[in-house]
């Protein structure tokens, strides 16, 4: 069945028409226009509007203002003030200097907004009273009762892609740009094609912000408030204001519109829409979309929510850790008692480097060390908990298999001495490394309103000890004989007292 073939439901609907008697516009007692020649605009659950021509209003309007917004079907309109002796109604007017095909009978026309038009005089003219509010069809029954069941963003665009094709929109090519809180990613980008019913995603870094293809598109323009876009893509003749539009036409598109999606906090995505139907788009099928882009955009502003936590709690508490905030471990006291390496890593000389170095060549220095013990960690199957000051706290669980963890745990301090030494920003200085292995409780601790998710436990204590022992033995690497047990290359050190500590601890040093 094609989409000509499905019976469509009655939809959003546009007319405009000329009112043959006198009209007059007044703010309170001062008359601000006079025509005959004004019309009407009748417009599916909107109160009808009246425009006149512009010469015909008899107080001056001021230049045009930064103000814009978009119709998918009338398309952006331009806003100018109202002065009056004494007094200016700022944007108090709007017109559509190039309106779109459905709305070019207000093309150059005026409308007044309802602070500025306080009063309208129709006299003998009669407005239709009769129009039809009512929206309804597969997309929107599908958004009110069963949308909120989809999982992720990528099944939801595809859904909602199938429900416009359902409800006789000939969209061929569906996006949604969602920006997002990340510290790399800018945002997500969806896009389904109807060729392939299949939904591409793609993470743009920030860098997208001074990439051309990007700079001098829709996306940009929507995304920087700027109203939406439209445009015919069948004519030929008209001029494309975006690179995109020349790239889409080669395809075989006939139609395109880009329009906001907003989120409650102010921020703008856009959705953009093309199609490869003859006639492009109609009316009502842009009338649809538009009447429920606050409701997808909501069902996005939700999926970014989730994005936006899991990245957040990874970025500050880890991967492991974040996973289990987000499954509900968010008391105090939640958590388990696991086998674990426990390695505890801290920055060497920081203190004399922090008074010596410019502050700026410090956090660098800082950041540099953080970097490669994150990354070195995360590689060798562990994962940084916490960053305390120039210290670094990692765990690397056992599971089943304590030598695999001890071993990984090792591993990953050998490589994170030997990259301090060899990066450019961290020779200056090195690091000292304490590991142990034991059993620790992993979960929240903290006050009621204030938690922090860690490991607590003997281990912990005793990986921080020798750590800074390991300063005074002259050895990077230091651990216990739990984890030397399988691994080469380590030296006896003997039974160590350790500052807080109760009981010796036999200790072994890294000879690398």
């Amino acid at each position: 069945m094609s989409l000509d073939d499905i019976a469509k439901p009655a939809g959003y609907s546009i007319d405009v028409e000329p009112l043959t008697h006198p009209v007059r516009i007044w703010h309170n007692d001062i008359l601000l226009v006079e025509t005959t020649r004004a019309r009407a605009m009748y417009e599916t659950r909107l109160p009808t509007a009246i425009y006149v021509p512009r010469e015909d209003i008899v107080v001056p309007l001021g230049p045009k203002t930064e103000l814009q917004t978009f119709c998918p079907f009338k398309g952006t309109a331009s806003y100018h003030d109202v002065l009056l002796d004494g007094k200016t109604i700022e944007n108090g007017v709007w017109s559509y200097v190039s309106a779109l095909p459905e709305s070019k009978g207000i093309q150059g026309y005026v409308g007044f907004m309802p602070n500025a038009a306080t009063r309208v005089d129709l006299g003998q003219n009669q407005l239709q009273t009769d129009r039809d509010g009512n929206i309804t069809g597969p997309l929107v029954d599908w958004l009110m009762r069963e949308a909120g069941t989809v999982p992720n963003p990528e099944e939801f665009t595809r859904a909602v892609a199938t429900k416009m094709r359902e409800n006789g929109i000939a969209v061929s090519r569906l996006a949604v740009l969602v920006w997002s809180l990340h510290p790399m990613i800018a945002g997500k980008n969806h896009i389904w094609r109807a060729e392939t019913d299949e939904v591409q995603t793609f993470t743009p870094s920030y860098d997208i912000h001074q990439f051309p293809g990007f700079v001098n598109s829709p996306l940009q323009h929507v995304s920087n408030g700027l109203g939406g876009v439209r445009q015919r893509l069948g004519d030929t003749d008209e001029a494309s204001r975006f690179p995109i539009m020349d790239d889409l036409r080669a395809e075989g598109a006939t139609d395109y519109v880009a329009m906001p999606l907003p989120f409650s906090d102010g921020r703008t995505n856009v959705l953009t829409l093309t199609s490869d139907h003859p006639d492009g788009f109609t009316t009502e099928n842009l009338g649809l979309v538009f009447e429920c882009a606050t409701v997808i955009s909501r069902y996005y502003e939700v999926f970014m929510q989730r994005d936006n936590a899991q990245a957040l709690l990874e970025t500050y508490v880890g991967k492991r850790s974040g996973a289990r905030v987000l499954g509900g471990e968010i008391r105090r006291g939640d958590g388990d008692e696991i086998d674990a390496a426990i390695m505890f890593c801290d920055l060497r000389g920081s203190t004399r480097l922090e008074q010596e170095l410019p502050r700026d060549q410090y956090i660098a220095l800082l950041n540099a060390f953080l970097e490669i013990t994150s990354t070195v960690v995360d590689a060798h199957g562990g994962e940084v908990l916490k960053f305390i000051g120039d210290a670094v706290l990692a765990v690397f669980p056992a599971g089943e298999d304590a030598a695999a963890a001890c071993a990984s745990a090792l591993d990953a301090a050998r490589a994170v001495v030997a990259q301090v030494a060899e990066d450019e920003v961290t020779a200056q200085t090195s690091c000292a490394i304490g590991i142990a292995f034991g059993r620790v409780t992993y979960g929240n601790i903290g006050s009621s309103t204030r938690l922090d998710f860690t490991v607590i436990g003997l281990a912990a204590n005793v990986a921080a000890r020798l750590c800074d022992a390991g300063k005074s033995h002259g050895h990077a690497i230091m651990v216990t004989d739990e984890v030397a047990a399988t691994q080469t290359g380590l030296a006896d050190l003997g039974s160590l007292e350790l500052r807080g500590v109760s009981d010796p601890v036999r200790a072994f040093g890294d000879r690398s």
